[in-house]
C-alpha cells in the first residue's frame, strides 16, 4: 500500500503541474478543461482511435460539478477511472488504470509547437549593419552598434546664419537696401 501512496503523490504532482500550466494565477488545486485535454495529449492518453479529444471533453463534463468549470484531483482520478477501460481495451479495470497512471507519472506540460524566432538567411542579411548604405549606414558606428539619437537626427545649426543669407551680410543689411 505504501507503493500506491507514492504513486498517488506522483500523480498529484503531475496534476498540479498541468493544472497550473498557462495561468500565472493558478494554484494547481483545480484543472480546467483545456489543461485536462493538454494532459491527455501530452501523456498520450489520446490515441486517435479508442480515445479522441471529444471523448476527453465528454468525460471532463461528466466528472465536474454542474456549474463548475474546473475539476479537483479527486474528480481527475474519477475521469481517469472512466478513461482507462476505453484506452486499454482487453485489460481489467485495475490493469488499465495502472497503465494510465504509468503514462502520466513524471510528465510535465510540453511546449512543443511553440512559435520560435525565425533565423532564416533573409533575416540575417537584412539585420547585418555592415551591409547598410546611404543614410542608414550613418546610424551605426564601425562596430555595428547604433548611435542612438545622434544617428537619427541632424544637429541644429545655431550659428545665426540662414543658408541664403550667408556671404551677403546680415538681415538688417538686406532690409536697408530695399
Amino acid at each position: 500500500m505504501a507503493e500506491s501512496s507514492v504513486f498517488m503523490a506522483d500523480m498529484e504532482t503531475a496534476f498540479q503541474k498541468f493544472a497550473a500550466h498557462g495561468d500565472s494565477k493558478a494554484t494547481g488545486k483545480e484543472m480546467n478543461g483545456k489543461n485536462f485535454s493538454k494532459l491527455c495529449k501530452d501523456c498520450h492518453i489520446i490515441n486517435g482511435k479508442s480515445v479522441t479529444s471529444t471523448d476527453i471533453d465528454i468525460i471532463f463534463s461528466k466528472v465536474k460539478a454542474k456549474s463548475a468549470r474546473v475539476i479537483t484531483f479527486e474528480q481527475f482520478n474519477q475521469a481517469l477511472i472512466e478513461l482507462a477501460p476505453k484506452r486499454f481495451k482487453g485489460k481489467s479495470k485495475e490493469e488499465a488504470l495502472q497503465e494510465i497512471y504509468a503514462l502520466i507519472v513524471g510528465k510535465e506540460p510540453a511546449n512543443v509547437g511553440v512559435t520560435k524566432v525565425a533565423k532564416t538567411g533573409g533575416v540575417d542579411r537584412l539585420t547585418d549593419t555592415s551591409k547598410y548604405t546611404g543614410a542608414h549606414k550613418e546610424r551605426f558606428d564601425e562596430s555595428g552598434k547604433g548611435k542612438g539619437k545622434t544617428g537619427r537626427e541632424d544637429p541644429a545649426n545655431t550659428s545665426g546664419y540662414v543658408g541664403s543669407y550667408k556671404g551677403s551680410g546680415t538681415y538688417e543689411d538686406k532690409v536697408k537696401k530695399v
